[in-house]
């Protein structure tokens, strides 16, 4: 038995893609270079000796956002979501319903099918970041229930346009989710969150969940965090009611890793599988493979090894404009990942 090990998403475009982009570039134009960095970036992964793939998130405007881009129905006024660093992001704010989707992530499997080996993952942003684009005085003649209700159905298409098209997993970004605790201490929002994702979670089979993971880390943007000031003890009891079948952790950038296995040990459940970050994308030094592999033999100290896999603690370039990691130490870190995994699972006798 091997110790599994995934990429969560986003990796660094090209120069000439963010060129393109700075310059306004649209049309085929961009989409051909779009097309090209998912290629160069699947065969990277794939030269890392990953045994799984994703798009790299190169043809998406942010991890957050891609289902709305474009949309008519949309204000630039909403949530403003602050960094540590002093910067702050903001989302689109919904000026009318029936709210639909206008980009459905099973388009990025299509355009990243042709040149993957390997099993292919796709992320999609969860249902509750997507509820935070309602207003909060309300829409004439669209109450939030009936934003709700579409929102749901428009969530559960998002993953099923993934299967459908060829992914063999998909993750769930949830990183509103440490976030929600400090907006609201109580809990009570982050209850409502994952109550949320719970109801299009429901709507596939168990077979389909144990293909589902959620995300959660603190934000990973021009190398600074929303939320890393959170206690992790406040957030996993909770993190871990959602009905999926993988959860993926960041950890490397923890003060105190040891705390946040042992509260996943007894949060996890035994139809779960954890896996644990073992690279930090917000830290520009690469890590060696053998920080990696004792941060596995950490965490499999507190994790059963048969619901035990690595991933990276978020995306690395979450945003298009992002430029603070480049490509090439993004690839560094994966296979440092990778590798350092493999050296664990050795010494563990997997």
């Amino acid at each position: 038995m091997t110790i599994p090990t995934e990429p969560i998403g986003s990796i660094p475009r090209p120069a000439e893609l963010i060129a393109a982009l700075q310059a306004g570039v649209t049309g085929d134009e961009l989409a051909a270079l779009q097309q090209e960095a998912v290629r160069s970036t699947i065969v990277a992964l794939e030269a890392t000796g990953s045994p799984v793939v994703t798009d790299g998130e190169q043809r998406k405007p942010s991890f957050a956002t891609y289902p709305v881009a474009g949309l008519e129905t949309l204000a630039a006024d909403g949530v403003v979501i602050p960094f540590a660093d002093g910067h702050t992001r903001q989302l689109p704010v919904l000026t009318a319903g029936p709210f639909r989707y206008r980009t459905y992530a099973g388009s990025y499997v299509e355009a990243a099918r042709p040149f993957a080996t390997r099993p292919l993952k796709q992320a999609v942003i969860s249902a509750s970041a997507l509820s935070l684009l309602y207003p909060g005085d309300g829409i004439d003649g669209y109450p939030r229930d009936a934003f709700v209700a579409d929102l749901v159905d428009e969530a559960e298409r998002d993953i099923r346009s993934c299967f459908a098209a060829g992914a063999e997993s998909v993750q769930i970004d949830f990183t509103e989710g440490r976030l929600s605790l400090k907006l609201d201490p109580s809990g009570g929002l982050l209850r409502s969150f994952v109550d949320l994702n719970n109801a299009v979670l429901d709507r596939f089979s168990a077979d389909e969940r144990s293909r589902i993971g959620v995300h959660t880390c603190p934000g990973g943007d021009h190398d600074s965090t929303h939320s890393a000031d959170v206690d992790y003890a406040a957030l996993l009891p909770t993190l871990f009611d959602h009905h999926a079948g993988a959860f993926f952790l960041e950890l490397a950038g923890e003060p105190d890793p040891e705390a946040v296995l042992a509260t996943v040990a007894e949060c996890l459940r035994p139809d779960q599988r954890v896996f644990v970050g073992v690279t930090d994308p917000l830290d520009q030094v690469v890590e060696t493979v053998e920080t990696v592999r004792d941060r596995v033999l950490q965490a499999a100290r507190h994790v059963p090894l048969d619901r035990l896999g690595t991933t990276d603690d978020c995306g690395f370039s979450p945003f298009a404009d992002d430029v603070s990691t480049a490509r090439e130490t993004a690839f560094a870190k994966i296979r440092a990942r990778v590798e350092g995994t493999a050296l664990a699972a050795v010494a563990l006798g997997a």
